[in-house]
């Protein structure tokens, strides 16, 4: 099987404020799944840890716990903050932050060949894009109400 590239991106308005997140998961140059979701009230950076957690638990539950210890994966983000603190580059002050900086380490354990690159914005457009169709999304289901 071929290397997995899995883009996440997380947003909020007015941080903190309404969040979500985004995940597509790549093979061969061509999207195979996307995700994203709605959190409620959460940072910029919440959001981001969030869509990561969500990324590796997806990509065991789809490839299998014997596949991801073979498959090359590769999580790209645009937020500097989640990968330098998830390749040891960064100290993790907020307690918010360490406690799902927590549960990304303990779900990448599992991963035998797993990267993960800091990536322009410009290079996120298809993650950034979902992430802010479900917070339109969202807004407009509020306005209704």
């Amino acid at each position: 099987m071929s290397k997995i590239i899995i883009y996440i991106d997380g947003g909020s308005r007015d941080n903190p404020g309404p969040a979500a997140f985004a995940v597509i998961f790549f093979r061969e140059e061509k999207v195979f799944k996307e995700y994203s979701q709605y959190l409620g009230e959460a940072t910029n950076n919440e959001a981001e840890y969030q869509g990561l957690i969500f990324a590796l638990k997806k990509a065991k539950a789809l490839l299998g716990k014997e596949k991801i210890k073979k498959i090359p994966i590769e999580i790209k983000s645009d937020s500097e903050l989640l990968i330098k603190q998830m390749r040891g580059e960064y100290k993790i002050k907020e307690p918010k932050i360490q406690n799902l900086f927590l549960k990304a380490w303990n779900l990448k354990i599992d991963f035998k060949n797993l990267k993960f690159s800091l990536i322009a914005r410009t290079q996120n457009k298809l993650a950034d894009q979902l992430v802010n169709e479900v917070l339109d999304g969202e807004s407009r289901s509020q306005k209704l109400l």
